[in-house]
């Protein structure tokens, strides 16, 4: 069993392969966070643990046993306003009365065997267990159902809660987390994932300190600024040993991850959707859902975290078909054309794609409305005629004769004022009549917290995948919220725009995969704006940056591998010198970068030199000669471009059959000492023959002795593959 229950003393022990997580019932029925950690046996009381300390400015809640009881120090499993606790609560409400005041308290539970995901919201699917923890504010009525899901044989418990409104009169909810867990010791490092637009997910790693430190995004969306993921590490941790606790949001909208250190050394964590600007409204018998926390213990190190959170991510994430199969090779227009193109232009470029190996050729920005610029169009999602005079139709059958398919670029969610659609209805952009606004790369966010809205976004973009052969589409996303009013909504509903903006994008998402599921959908945000777990529940790939620099990319990619399976990313080889660096790099390290994600090119074939073209086709020969491993292998960071000269990675099928490794020298060194990689994830007791260097090695010497590199100057890369003999 996954989840036990000691009715004596009321203790709850969820396990998977690994790990164990308890908490229990408390004095007065209070849930007390006992442990969570390597796999115990039983399910022993840890109740000693807790050390009581006199409360002195803590004060006693009412019935408190003595004076050492208060919930100031207690490891709570889900706090709230009141009671004493002035940690940071989980959940806060605010009643008719103006009162903020609640008191949970554990009423029953159930445990269920598989389990079900959250409604209106992506989530986990196909867990082993289910338990439901039923708390009560006994004065007012109101109830909040903490809902746990086992996934035993990957090390992931998923945490959500439910908080209905049994009061008899409207409430207002005011905080509304997924997670908290109060940790013993706070003896951690901090690890987040912050960035930039052309440079995001950088690590960075940092001791917690007392009060509280915290990450998020008050920008609409998940951001580019940091991702929704936090870990906490023992300060020896590394890639391959120390304990390890990784969270993760399954959220696109506004979200926080915060750490709060007590006076007493403990820490409190927790992760949802961020309190500020947001208040539901909750009419009587109505329930808010919190989105899913996705946690993870490893005692193997940061490795062994994020492999927990790739398996979680590929097979348990989402139902499209295109999940967990290989991805199309795509060339994309945009650093080639920018908005400069027409309909021969293109069928040039088309044309030039023969005998590269090529899959989809994907029309980015351009082709819509009068879109000549990004000062208009945006919400008129039709051909732009001057360009196209013909539509889409000899672009498709032009890809279709060289055994290519179509992909197109739309960004639904935004609004020009130079638009049809603006023209029709200024009510629906965010905004407020009668104030200032901000525009974001000449544009406003079209109101998708509206019904009308929606239906016309499926209307539009819908009847252009419906009539034409489209195979792939780009969901560009490409400035943040400002004036977050919506002038469908009344003033008491203005505090829930982000969330039923994110809600409705959900609802769009999943009409339009539903109905094409042969289309491939590709996230992106300016970029990797918006990298996170509920986009890649619709679209399992995401432009992992606007940035293509090969070497700008080994931090982004490794930043992002922290979390996110390699295959979720996509990188294309582009030009050089890098439109956005200046760089130049080799083809191949650009090749041997880009290939370990979601592989593609992004320039101009047409100014290709023959050699060039040869490269070409024997890089997309070897992508599809290791794209399975890609896809299903697991994932061995070597070596950390944020620590080292270098960046070096590999992928091994889980059967340990194959494996494929790459190393990527930044700058070449004076005098430089023999480089020796030593491989991961290998069978020690097995011979591996080395394709590159034509020779057999065990396991065991790869792991633990390694190969010696070549000498590389500077950005060179080289490769490995490996075959189980």
């Amino acid at each position: 069993m996954a989840i036990q229950f000691d009715s004596t003393n009321r203790v709850f022990h969820l396990t998977t392969k690994h790990t164990s997580y308890l908490f229990s019932v408390f004095d007065h029925n209070y849930l007390y966070t006992a442990y969570y950690g390597r796999k115990l046996r039983g399910t022993p009381d840890l109740s000693r643990l807790w050390q009581k300390y006199p409360s002195g400015f803590s004060p006693n809640y009412e019935g408190a046993p003595d004076v050492n009881y208060a919930l100031d120090i207690i490891p709570t499993e889900y706090p709230a306003y009141g009671g004493g606790d002035f940690r940071c609560p989980a959940v806060g409400v605010q009643f008719e009365n103006g009162s903020r005041i609640i008191d949970p308290q554990y009423v029953s539970h159930t445990i269920t065997d598989g389990s079900e995901e959250l409604e209106g919201l992506p989530s986990l699917s196909g867990g082993d267990q289910t338990l439901e923890v039923l708390l009560r504010d006994e004065p007012t009525g109101l109830a909040i159902v903490l809902k746990y899901i086992v996934f035993e044989d990957i090390d992931v418990i998923t945490r959500s809660a439910r908080i209905i409104n049994k009061t008899g009169a409207p409430v207002t909810v005011t905080e509304a987390l997924s997670m908290s867990m109060d940790l013993p010791i706070a003896d951690y490092d901090m690890i987040g994932l912050y960035g930039a637009h052309i440079r995001e997910r950088q690590i960075d790693r940092s001791p917690m300190r007392h009060g509280t430190q915290s990450v998020g995004s008050r920008r609409g969306t998940s951001s580019h600024h940091h991702n929704p993921f936090m870990a906490f590490a023992e300060k020896t941790a590394t890639e391959e040993q120390g304990s390890v606790y990784g969270i993760s949001l399954i959220y696109s909208g506004n979200w926080i991850g915060r750490a709060e250190v007590d006076p007493f050394g403990g820490a409190r964590v927790q992760m949802g959707i961020h309190p500020a600007g947001f208040a539901w409204r909750l009419a009587d018998g109505e329930t808010f859902v919190t989105p899913e926390a996705v946690m993870t213990y490893s005692a193997e190190g940061l490795g062994q975290m994020s492999r927990n959170f790739h398996n979680a991510y590929r097979y348990h994430l989402g139902h499209t078909k295109r999940r967990n199969v290989r991805r199309p090779i795509v060339i994309n227009n945009w650093e080639a054309t920018y908005f400069d193109f027409d309909e021969e232009k293109l069928l040039g470029i088309i044309e030039s794609c023969k005998g590269l190996g090529i899959d989809t050729f994907v029309l980015d920005d351009g082709w819509f409305g009068h879109r000549d610029t990004d000062n208009s169009s945006l919400g008129d999602w039709f051909v732009h005629t001057g360009k196209l005079p013909h539509g889409l139709t000899p672009l498709i059958e032009k890809c279709e004769e060289q055994g290519m398919t179509f992909g197109l670029w739309f960004e639904p969610e935004m609004i020009s004022e130079d638009s049809e659609l603006y023209r029709a209805h200024p009510d629906w952009a965010l905004k407020q009549d009668g104030r200032p606004f901000c525009r974001g790369r000449q544009q406003l966010i079209l109101d998708l917290s509206r019904e009308d809205v929606l239906e016309y976004l499926e209307k539009t973009v819908g009847g252009v995948l419906k009539n034409n052969r489209i195979s792939y589409v780009k969901w560009d996303m490409n400035r943040h919220f400002t004036e977050a009013y919506s002038a469908a909504l009344p003033p008491e509903r203005q505090g829930e725009v982000f969330h039923r903006f994110v809600l409705n994008l959900y609802r769009f998402m999943a009409y339009l995969t539903e109905n094409f599921p042969d289309v491939v959908f590709e996230g992106c945000s300016g970029g990797g704006g918006r990298f996170d777990p509920g986009i890649l529940y619709y679209q399992p790939q995401i432009w992992t940056s606007d940035d293509s620099d090969a070497i700008e990319r080994l931090k982004i990619q490794y930043g992002t591998s922290m979390v996110y399976p390699p295959q979720s990313m996509t990188a294309h080889v582009s030009a050089s010198p890098n439109h956005q660096m200046n760089r130049v790099t080799p083809y191949n390290t650009r090749a041997l970068v880009a290939m370990s994600a979601s592989f593609g090119y992004e320039f101009n074939p047409l100014q290709l030199t023959d050699e060039e073209r040869l490269a070409i086709k024997t890089q997309t020969e070897r992508y599809r000669k290791v794209s399975d491993m890609v896809l299903k292998g697991d994932f061995y960071r070597l070596q950390n471009p944020f620590e080292t000269n270098a960046c070096a990675w590999m992928f091994v099928l889980p059967d340990k059959s194959k494996a494929c490794a790459v190393y990527v020298r930044q700058l070449n060194l004076p005098a430089d000492p023999v480089t020796v990689l030593k491989f991961r994830g290998l069978d020690p007791e097995a011979t591996y023959h080395i394709e590159e260097l034509d020779a057999d090695f065990g396991g065991d010497e790869l792991m633990y002795a390694g190969v010696a590199l070549p000498h590389l100057w500077d950005f060179e890369a080289t490769c490995f593959t490996l075959t189980k003999k």
